[in-house]
């Protein structure tokens, strides 16, 4: 009977699967031709006002074809990408991607996994990556770890861990307004981390900045008075950050000194390896990171140099049971259970802030396994030889001036001339960078060093060829030759 007839229901999948299977194969094909030939256009296209347009309408209250919106995401989105898997990118500290890649973030968005909780694949798989960047960094296997979106949370998560285990606090429950606490890094560290330590409660009035000597390493002896002056003040020093490839030029703090320091007074030694750690692969690199092992927690990131897509980052914990004290809440919804999808390893929920947690574990997995890490010491090797490369013909030519020391994969640099003033020269360089930029030459970013605008150049690109770097420097002197008439 007509009363008895249910409603029809709906759903978000297609109706026509083998339209929306063409539809995905185009993708696949057009996205392959894109990467093969990426560096046959220019590095960056400022966005058109037709596209910023497109990108302004109000929600649509009914849909359109799934052709449709493939064909505006052709015509607004594509085209006018950041450009950081072009050949000549070299901007902050980027990573590039792999087509394999590419498509393992396909499958995990097909499986679509809450990597909270729950006993299935994708949980044990990040266990297996983190195994597999214990053992690329040494760093104990015992320890714990977690993959989050990049440095700047695992850099925040590492030191939450630190706060948290300070010895005779109990911060969860009492929080942190009387202890007067102290942190200690290099005038040279990201700025995420000041962002971390507002965020956690100590105010940026905890913070030590420590200067760094000629080569920018963090001066230890500094550190260790700065520690004596505040225990002697009745205040509370708690932790030491070292550096692993500063964000400015790449320097490696000493690690031993640190962790030397960090023992005799029972500090928390937390290491920013950024994108530096990972030189760890390469046995030359091994006296120089010294100490890192001993570091309590450890921060880095998969999508700069190990060429990962974004977002992968990770940072480890030496201490399993700190760690999960740390965070670990368990309501009546999250009981861990013996049996069933509710069993299975310690959620990663307990290790962290995040209960939704996407399947980035699988696009490092597939990128491992599809090289193997002896390519990945090949490519690592190959970014270090080619900024000694830039390095040495910054050095060989008279109207370029090297701007600190390049020993790992950032080279900075600047046009110069005779007779023009400091502030000139800054803004002579800035307008360099900014064309570079504006004609789809190269993208190299900026950074001042000693008051001086430097164009840097970060180099975890595994498409650049030594030809780039050859243009880049031919570019910058011309643009640096029609530029100055503006400035003199």
């Amino acid at each position: 009977m007509a009363d008895k007839i249910k409603p029809t229901e709906q759903t978000l999948d297609p109706q026509d699967w083998d339209s929306m299977r063409q539809l995905g194969h185009e993708m696949i094909d057009d996205m392959f031709e894109y990467l093969k030939t990426i560096g046959d256009y220019p590095i960056w296209k400022k966005p058109s006002e037709p596209s910023k347009n497109a990108l302004t309408v109000a929600i649509p209250q009914a849909g359109e074809s799934a052709d449709s919106v493939y064909h505006q995401f052709k015509e607004n989105i594509l085209p006018f990408a950041m450009g950081n898997i072009h050949p000549r990118f070299w901007g902050w500290v980027n990573g590039t991607g792999t087509p394999l890649t590419m498509l393992a973030e396909m499958l995990a968005a097909g499986m679509n996994p809450n990597c909270g909780v729950g006993d299935h694949a994708a949980n044990y798989l990040e266990l297996q990556v983190l195994d597999w960047c214990k053992e690329m960094l040494g760093y104990p296997k015992q320890a714990s770890g977690l993959l989050v979106s990049g440095g700047s949370m695992a850099n925040m998560l590492s030191l939450a861990v630190a706060r948290n285990s300070i010895d005779g606090l109990n911060v969860r429950n009492d929080g942190i307004a009387s202890a007067k606490l102290r942190i200690y890094y290099s005038t040279e560290t990201h700025n995420s981390v000041q962002k971390t330590i507002e965020l956690l409660g100590l105010g940026a009035a905890s913070i030590r900045k420590i200067s760094v000597d000629q080569h920018f390493k963090m001066k230890t002896d500094e550190l260790a008075a700065a520690i004596a002056t505040d225990l002697s003040d009745g205040l509370l020093p708690f932790c030491v950050i070292g550096n692993v490839g500063t964000v400015n030029t790449g320097a490696i703090d000493d690690l031993q000194q640190i962790s030397a320091i960090c023992k005799k007074h029972n500090l928390w030694f937390h290491v920013d390896g950024a994108f530096g750690a990972i030189t760890n692969i390469l046995p030359e690199f091994h006296d120089k990171l010294a100490g890192m092992e001993q570091a309590d927690s450890l921060a880095f990131d998969l999508h700069k140099w190990l060429y990962i897509p974004y977002e992968a980052g990770c940072f480890l914990i030496k201490d399993p049971k700190k760690h999960e004290a740390a965070f670990t809440v368990v309501p009546d919804y999250l009981m861990h259970h013996e049996r069933g999808l509710a069993g299975g390893p310690n959620p990663p929920g307990n290790l962290g802030i995040e209960l939704s947690r996407g399947f980035k574990a699988l696009k490092v997995w597939f990128s491992l396994k599809e090289h193997g890490v002896e390519k990945y010491r090949t490519l690592v090797r190959q970014n270090i030889a080619q900024a000694g490369y830039l390095a040495s013909l910054v050095e060989k030519t008279s109207e370029l001036e090297l701007m600190a020391p390049a020993p790992m994969n950032i080279v900075c640099y600047r046009f110069k001339k005779a007779g023009l003033k400091q502030d000139v020269l800054n803004e002579l360089n800035k307008e360099i960078l900014m064309e570079l930029h504006e004609q789809g030459i190269a993208v190299p970013t900026f950074t001042l060093i000693d008051k001086k605008y430097v164009i840097r150049v970060a180099i975890t690109n595994h498409r650049s060829r030594r030809e780039d770097f050859d243009v880049l420097v031919q570019e910058t002197l011309r643009l640096g030759n029609e530029l100055i008439r503006r400035f003199q």
